[in-house]
């Protein structure tokens, strides 16, 4: 199945953590395969295990569990051409690095990007973005 959306770092935590709820309920609606994570997304998150001390062992395991359900999609060549027109188009904003190349991996698969952080993502032209978090 291709896949339809690209979590972002915030929305993996929440499913991890199973807060907020309504998070998990839209995940849970998906079939398998139409969600995936960029490689980009993982290296976010296995950095956030590395720095959360004394609950690392809890959180790695609890990374290794989610990566069995959620498929990482590898940064390739049509990610890298996607990325310089993401990068222009946000160039006045020196910061977000991580975040210019996740939104060029969604576009270049054209796929959703899910995000708890809409405005971060609203300039990057052919992006489309949806947010899970209190849709009720």
């Amino acid at each position: 199945m291709k896949p339809k959306y690209m979590l972002d770092t915030n929305i993996c935590i929440y499913l991890m953590k199973h807060q907020p709820v309504e998070v998990k309920e839209r995940f849970d609606q998906c079939f398998v395969g139409e969600v995936v994570i960029s490689a980009i997304t993982l290296a976010e998150l296995e950095y956030g295990v590395t720095c959360s001390g004394i609950s690392a062992a809890s959180n790695r395991a609890q990374l290794k569990s989610f990566i069995e359900d959620v498929p990482v999609v590898a940064f390739e060549a049509a990610a890298a051409s996607a990325y310089g027109p993401a990068r222009y188009a946000n160039r006045e904003r020196s910061r977000d690095a991580l975040d210019k190349l996740i939104a060029a991996h969604a576009i270049s698969l054209g796929v959703t990007l899910v995000t708890n952080n809409e405005a971060d993502f609203a300039v990057y032209p052919g992006l489309t973005v949806e947010n899970w978090v209190n849709r009720h």
